[in-house]
């Protein structure tokens, strides 16, 4: 007796769930992990970064140590990528962080390419560096910022968010990248320049 063509095609489709379902399996198994070296790399420039105080920057030598620091791991950073070892949003948003700490337009702009990737990949913390590192690269290539996340500070001057463009974007959009709104942008700036003059004033 020969085999119904139904009977035919329900064991066709049991090979075929029991050749699948281990690759299915195995393919959750593998998703991509966050990068442990990256990670140690974005630890280490957010560690020198905390509690930075006006004194810090007047000691040459340790600013001198924190700037050849970053060119370091902004080297083990790019070795990263170009190896192809960076593959989740987090890696991406590290890998962002640490060229956001550059010196030249195209480490900014590489940074934001990264944090761009970051969101691409899933990363919602992607987004304000995303905003951040576009703001800066303008401010480097001697256009006005967009966002309004950078602030400048001169030695005898307050600081300011200028040169900033603020007709451009609305804070709605703002606000899809996590940046303040401008009215809430002024009153931080002004409460920084308040308590600088304070300080300045004191005996």
């Amino acid at each position: 007796m020969r085999p119904s063509r139904l009977s035919c095609a329900a064991a066709m489709s049991a090979v075929v769930v029991a050749f699948a379902v281990p690759g299915l399996a195995q393919a959750q198994e593998t998703s991509p992990q966050n990068n442990a070296e990256m990670a140690a790399i974005f630890a280490a420039d957010q560690a020198v970064r905390q509690n930075l105080t006006p004194d810090f920057f007047k000691d040459r030598a340790r600013v001198t140590a924190m700037l050849a620091e970053d060119a370091a791991r902004r080297v083990q950073t790019r070795a990263l990528l170009d190896a192809g070892a960076l593959s989740t949003g987090e890696d991406y948003r590290a890998a962002a962080f640490v060229f956001q700490h550059g010196s030249t337009p195209e480490d900014y702009l590489l940074a934001h390419s990264l944090a761009v990737a970051a969101v691409a990949k899933g990363s919602p913390e992607g987004a304000w560096i995303a905003a951040a590192t576009l703001d800066r690269y303008l401010q480097m290539t001697e256009k006005p910022q967009i966002y309004g996340t950078q602030t400048r500070k001169t030695r005898d001057a307050p600081a300011t968010l200028d040169p900033y463009d603020r007709a451009l974007i609305p804070d709605s959009l703002r606000a899809v990248f996590g940046v303040p709104p401008q009215s809430e942008q002024d009153a931080r700036l002004a409460a920084v320049n308040a308590a600088a003059e304070a300080a300045a004033s004191k005996p």
